[in-house]
């Protein structure tokens, strides 16, 4: 059986996967840390951009909701929204050298919300979508991010193929066509990372998954080994041929990567490659009383994938600012701190903070961190004072909000309010309940009803094939 057969089979059977409490517990957190970054993102530009392109698209079904509000639209368009709010701030978790939640809880609650699947289904739909990402990015020795792959656009997009196969319960077969569909569909350059395309990317890789599975489920074909054919996606994805086409996937589940890398959830609202510095500066700050008109150099190590994501040295807003080393170092500098006030266009050109960005030298070193791949085996900083003192960080291991130094509930709860507080239509405390008991709810429409303060009439979906309806779907098991 070959890889695109077995990852079908293994999305076939999800529904069927034991989990135990510690991997349902990530994937709740997943779910909380998604759904709070998403409503803070909700009124970032690309957002705005996306929804003002949808609303000459019509549709006859309000299947989904879209922001958690009272609008309603197609899973497909509510899962491309979604999906783009929660990546827009780029303060989404970090997972498998991409962005697992950020794609794969907006794709699963549309579908959910449309076939009135449980919260428990979704939590094994998004473990199968998980495993099936890491299985894929896991097979090739070389970084797509030094490639020029994202690899959330790309695996984001297969990985969701998977998800919502398992959620719809389609059988082997049906599944393996998605995935072949998916291969097609999946695609994403880094250069666009610091532009409103970077948290497009998860939009589209929502949406393009979901519309696989959906061209699968209507009689659509793909080649059952679009993955690992020497013409397919793994090995057009690694130039040197540096992938492993022909090895077996048949532990998928038994050992899941979920519980082995897991996902580290974000305590800054800007690139990952950035947080173990950040990490560092704020300590170092703290512990020696440091104002930003003390510090004469700034000399930072970190990775080189870490170096060419963070590619923006003078950022002129905040797209720019989120890939920004310069920027990071000197907010914590200026504001000891780093959260979504200091993401504002007037807290980023304020002269204090642009004074600190020629103050900043980069260096990279070639070592790579086992657990994540893009990072280097450590990170450093160095400060050095108009007073001559010179403060080392020491070798930066691991941040804070990964799974090696984990966000307590406590922090997990206090982002969640700080995403929420300024949204007078939504209800946080209840919505926050509600996900914190995401895998008991029997119907995942519930999540969004009353959650919102404003609720307006509830909206019925008509039935038939352009709704894709339960009785529609039924024939895909």
């Amino acid at each position: 059986m070959g890889l695109t057969a077995e990852l079908a089979r293994f999305a076939a059977n999800g529904q069927s996967l034991t989990l135990v409490d510690e991997a349902i517990r990530r994937v709740r957190n997943g779910f909380i840390d998604t759904v709070a970054v998403m409503l803070a993102g909700r009124n970032e530009p690309v957002v705005q951009v996306v929804l003002h392109a949808l609303q000459g698209s019509s549709f006859p079904c309000p299947e989904s909701t879209v922001l958690m509000g009272t609008d309603r639209r197609s899973a497909l368009d509510a899962a491309l929204v979604n999906a783009t709010a929660a990546q827009a701030l780029d303060f989404d978790d970090v997972g498998l050298q991409g962005h697992p939640s950020a794609v794969l809880v907006p794709a699963l609650l549309a579908e959910g919300e449309r076939i009135h699947a449980s919260g428990s289904a979704l939590v094994k739909a998004y473990v199968v979508g998980f495993e099936t990402w890491g299985e894929l990015i896991g097979r090739d020795q070389d970084l797509h991010h030094e490639k020029g792959w994202h690899p959330t656009a790309v695996f984001g997009t297969l990985a969701v193929a998977a998800a919502v196969s398992s959620l719809r319960r389609l059988s082997p077969d049906l599944s393996g066509h998605a995935l072949g569909i998916a291969a097609s569909m999946a695609g994403g350059v880094v250069a666009n990372f610091g532009s409103m395309t970077k948290p497009f990317h998860a939009g589209r890789a929502a949406a393009n998954g979901i519309e696989a599975v959906n061209w699968a489920a209507a009689g659509m074909t793909a080649s059952l080994d679009a993955l690992e054919r020497s013409s397919g996606l793994l090995a057009a994805l690694s130039p040197r041929g540096n992938v492993d086409l022909t090895g077996s996937a048949e532990g998928l589940g038994m050992r899941l990567r979920l519980l082995q890398g897991g996902l580290n959830i974000k305590k800054y609202p800007v690139c990952f490659a950035a947080h173990r510095v950040i990490d560092g500066a704020l300590d170092l700050i703290a512990q020696n009383h440091v104002t930003a008109d003390q510090v004469q150099q700034l000399q930072v190590t970190v990775g080189t994938a870490q170096a060419n994501m963070l590619r923006h040295h003078e950022p002129v807003d905040s797209l720019q600012a989120k890939f920004s080393l310069e920027f990071a170092l000197a907010a914590a500098l200026v504001a000891r701190r780093l959260g979504m006030d200091q993401m504002r266009p007037e807290f980023i050109d304020r002269p204090d903070v642009r004074d600190i960005f020629s103050k900043v030298n980069i260096t990279t070193t070639d070592t790579v961190c086992k657990s994540e791949p893009t990072l280097a085996l450590s990170d450093r900083l160095v400060m050095q004072l108009i007073d001559g003192r010179l403060l080392d960080s020491g070798e930066i291991l691991f941040a804070r909000g990964t799974t090696a130094k984990p966000l307590t509930d406590h922090d997990l709860r206090t982002k969640f309010v700080e995403c929420t507080r300024a949204l007078h239509d939504i209800d946080g405390n209840m919505l926050y309940a509600k996900l914190s008991r995401l895998e008991t709810l029997d119907d995942i429409n519930k999540l969004s009803s009353r959650s919102s303060k404003f609720p307006g009439s509830p909206v019925s979906a008509p039935s038939g094939p352009l709704c894709h309806s339960e009785s529609s779907w039924e024939s895909e098991r």
